[in-house]
């Protein structure tokens, strides 16, 4: 995927940071990896991503560590041997950058995500759309069931949605899906929730004569599907098993762990031993995020018909011709400090990658109409003299100043654009060009979600963006 050239940005003298690489070509292959090295034995010793890059500022590689300095380290020793698929990326890396994580979870979610957004060439695994799990918890059956999924939208391939997954808690994504497994299986000894896809109606006189199955012999269901549970008792264990789950479980491993220690005092080493994979496998429940992190959006995003939502924004806009190509523009920074842009490209509602931008920008700082106008013309330059075709509509992340401050950068070009719009966020209001009234769709509104899903892209596109620019400059500070 193309960047914007992450070339060094030089203080107000016109020198360079005082970590920046040396030119390329100005030192030898092995000055150069000792170079590397030497920097990489400094690194923070924590958990985090690290990001191999030539010298052009393109990120070729990225990977995570438990321990940065001793993971990174071991490209650049002499005796490194990465195998025939990785080995010519040394005769590439320039530099590096690197970003912090909070534990191994984080740093494998992280990953996973770069990986996905910029493609690098060296790695050939996380490109596809497989995802980490997650656990779902339903809530509008008589008797919720408890599964693991990674499809947390409940999309069917027809674009409809099971109807089970509507309002269902939904607790992940998990990094370690058979740890997840091997810890549902330990609560549901617990707990007793049911895991099967029966459809299991209160009072239906068809339950007493329901056979269950074997998790009801060995203790680890109440049978709601045998009319063995009442729907509150069945309820009640099931919002506790809810509480768990948010809680750190602490009391339930306290106990688990002094089990093991009285199994391991009376030579009882295989129970022992299933007690400390059943601990190990509780703990890593911690080792989960958040849907609202947003580190899948490919697979938590609700199902949205691109085809019925861009004939739904066509007569919201008033336009003649069809939408066939969207672009959003979007700015991300910390109190003005590495300010970025981002640009991704929308072809019949579905994303086309190879389109998308990054922009560094370097004529504003704490200035987001500054940022968007230099955006927008280095973006639309040549569409506005005729030499390249503009979207059908471009969509600006914000509002009404964010809408004039494009406005103002295609104002001098000699050619305009079909449609400029913005897409301010909580009240979700478009505003057009020419109109003083913004508009405001229902939030079912298939146009308007389909503006959600591509101003959300762009926005995470450009953050990911400025986390790797800000946590470079965070280090070079301390």
């Amino acid at each position: 995927m193309p960047d914007d050239p992450d070339h060094p940005i030089t203080d107000a003298d016109g020198l360079l940071p005082s970590d920046a690489p040396p030119a390329w070509g100005s030192e030898s292959r092995e000055e150069r990896l000792r170079r590397l090295l030497d920097k990489s034995r400094t690194l923070p010793r924590s958990p985090g991503v690290y990001l191999m890059k030539d010298h052009k500022g393109v990120v070729v590689y990225v990977g995570k560590a438990a321990n940065l300095p001793d993971r990174v380290a071991s490209y650049f020793v002499p005796s490194a041997d990465l195998g025939h698929k990785k080995q010519p990326m040394l005769e590439l890396v320039h530099d590096f950058d690197i970003l912090l994580c909070e534990g191994e979870w984080e740093a494998l979610l992280t990953e996973n995500r770069l990986i996905k957004d910029t493609r690098p060439r060296f790695n050939v695994r996380l490109v596809d759309d497989k995802t980490f799990p997650y656990l779902v918890i339903t809530t509008r059956e008589d008797f919720p069931r408890v599964f693991v999924t990674r499809n947390p939208s409940g999309t069917r391939e027809d674009g409809t949605t099971w109807d089970y997954m509507k309002g269902a808690r939904i607790f992940g994504p998990f990094t370690n899906a058979g740890a997840l497994r091997e810890a549902v299986q330990i609560l549901q000894r617990v707990f007793k929730f049911r895991t099967c896809k029966l459809d299991i109606i209160e009072n239906d006189p068809k339950n007493r004569y329901f056979r269950p199955c074997l998790l009801y012999s060995i203790g680890q269901c109440t049978a709601p599907c045998a009319d063995k549970v009442s729907k509150d008792a069945y309820r009640e264990d099931v919002d506790r098993f809810v509480r768990c789950l948010g809680s750190k479980r602490s009391a339930m491993l306290r106990d688990m762990r002094q089990e093991m220690q009285q199994a391991a005092v009376e030579l009882r080493f295989e129970k022992a031993a299933t007690l400390r994979d059943q601990v190990r496998a509780l703990e890593k429940l911690e080792e989960r995020a958040s849907r609202s992190d947003g580190w899948q959006p490919e697979s938590e995003l609700s199902y949205i018909d691109p085809a019925k939502g861009l004939r739904s924004l066509q007569r919201t806009l008033g336009l003649d011709e069809p939408i066939r190509c969207i672009e959003a523009i979007d700015i991300a920074h910390l109190q003005g400090g590495e300010t970025v842009g981002s640009k991704v490209c929308f072809v019949d509602g579905r994303p086309l990658k190879n389109e998308y931008r990054r922009y560094r920008i370097k004529t504003a700082d704490n200035d987001d109409y500054a940022s968007i106008r230099e955006v927008v013309s280095r973006r639309y330059r040549d569409a506005g003299e005729g030499h390249e075709l503009y979207p059908d509509v471009i969509l600006i992340d914000g509002g009404l100043g964010q809408l004039h401050a494009a406005l103002e950068a295609l104002r001098d070009m000699t050619v305009k654009p079909p449609m400029v719009i913005s897409l301010a966020k909580k009240e979700e209001l478009i505003f057009v060009q020419k109109r003083t009234e913004p508009i405001r769709l229902g939030r079912e509104n298939p146009g308007l979600r389909v503006c959600q899903a591509i101003r959300d892209e762009a926005h995470r596109f450009a953050q990911h963006y400025h986390h790797i620019l800000r946590t470079k400059k965070t280090l070079n500070e301390d």
